[in-house]
């Protein structure tokens, strides 16, 4: 049964050093994640979905997030564009964007994905229902930050069924890594810690 693959905020704001809000190591990922989104074969993957940390200044402002964080991801500049390239997948495996306002891409309702190479767009959680409807129940996530976005798009997957798999090797965390978030957070859940592997 094919798998699919959640790609976290690898956004420019999160991942290069001079970002407005970089996560430590986030640049040593970029490489190794392009060779291993490349090697996915088309029979085992149903497809790819990019997360994307999505901000309007003036929103942001008024935020609870802007208590905490600088602004960053304002849609349109350079920090907000992804640092991985999606044409590295195999076409033959439908990929997708999800813009979020908010770390956690569960959070806000009504949020739709859009596929990267044609129009139209779908609601977010009829999609994932499909997934699991059509028997696709492992879900390999990557990306930034292992203790915040990454956490949650994982809590999400597991609330709704989904049995996922983080390889510890692409993704990189601000306090804590995988592993550390997998041992306080998810004892007993369906998560797996693993290597990357196609």
């Amino acid at each position: 049964m094919k798998r699919f693959v959640i790609v976290v905020d690898m956004q420019r704001d999160f991942v290069a050093a001079d970002g407005a809000l970089p996560v430590p190591g986030g640049q040593e990922l970029v490489a190794p994640m392009q060779r291993w989104l490349g090697t996915l074969p088309p029979d085992d993957v149903a497809g790819v979905l990019f997360t994307a940390d999505t901000h309007v200044p003036e929103i942001y402002a008024r935020s609870a997030e802007a208590t905490e964080f600088p602004p960053h991801c304002e849609r349109g500049t350079a920090g907000w564009a992804l640092v991985v390239d999606p044409a590295v997948i195999d076409p033959n495996i439908p990929t997708y964007v999800l813009e979020k306002g908010v770390f956690d891409m569960w959070a806000e309702p009504g949020l739709r994905l859009r596929p990267f190479a044609s129009s139209g767009s779908g609601d977010r959680d009829a999609f994932f229902a499909q997934l699991g409807a059509d028997g696709v129940k492992d879900v390999t996530v990557i990306g930034v930050a292992a203790d915040y976005c990454v956490r949650w798009a994982v809590e999400g997957l597991i609330a709704r069924g989904f049995r996922v798999a983080v390889p510890v090797d692409l993704t990189r965390g601000i306090a804590r890594q995988i592993d550390a978030v997998a041992g306080d957070e998810w004892t007993g859940a369906a998560v797996a810690i693993i290597k990357s592997s196609p």
